[in-house]
C-alpha cells in the first residue's frame, strides 16, 4: 500500500477535480473530469458515479483480460497529482455509503441515487510535482 506524503496528502483533501483516465476495450483512452476522496487507512481512492458509465464499464475486469488499470491526476497550477494503479468495481452498499459519506466532507451533499457505484482504484505508483514530494 503507497503512502503519501504530508503534502501530497494535503493536496488530496483541498477541493479539486481531477481527471481518470481508463482503458477502452479498443485500447483508446477515456478520460473525463471526476471528483474523488483518498482513504488513507485503505490506501484507496474511490469515485462516485452511475453504473452505467462508460468509465464504469472500463473498470470491470473481461475474461481473459489483465486486471483494467486506471490513472487519476488532480492539478492545481503548478501542483500535481497522480495515482496509478488497479481499479474495480464496488456495488456493495456499504461501500457506497462511505464513498458518499467522504464525498460529502470533501466537495458537498450528494442525493441517493440507487444507480450510484464505487470505483475503487488501488494506487501501485505516486507521481507528483516538486511541491509535493
Amino acid at each position: 500500500m503507497i503512502r503519501l506524503s504530508d503534502a501530497q496528502l494535503g493536496f488530496v483533501t483541498e477541493k479539486h477535480l481531477a481527471t481518470l483516465t481508463t482503458t477502452r476495450p479498443d485500447g483508446r483512452s477515456h478520460v473525463v473530469p471526476v471528483a474523488f476522496t483518498w482513504d488513507p487507512e485503505a490506501g484507496v481512492v474511490r469515485i462516485t458515479t452511475r453504473r452505467r458509465t462508460t468509465k464504469v464499464a472500463n473498470a470491470r475486469r473481461r475474461e481473459g483480460a489483465p486486471p483494467p488499470r486506471a490513472a487519476i491526476c488532480q492539478v492545481d497550477g503548478r501542483r500535481w497529482l497522480t495515482l496509478e494503479g488497479a481499479i474495480e468495481v464496488s456495488e456493495d452498499p456499504a461501500e457506497v455509503a462511505e464513498a458518499v459519506r467522504r464525498y460529502a466532507v470533501r466537495y458537498r451533499p450528494r442525493d441517493h441515487d440507487p444507480e450510484r457505484v464505487v470505483l475503487r482504484l488501488r494506487p501501485e505508483e505516486v507521481m507528483s510535482s516538486r511541491q509535493l514530494r
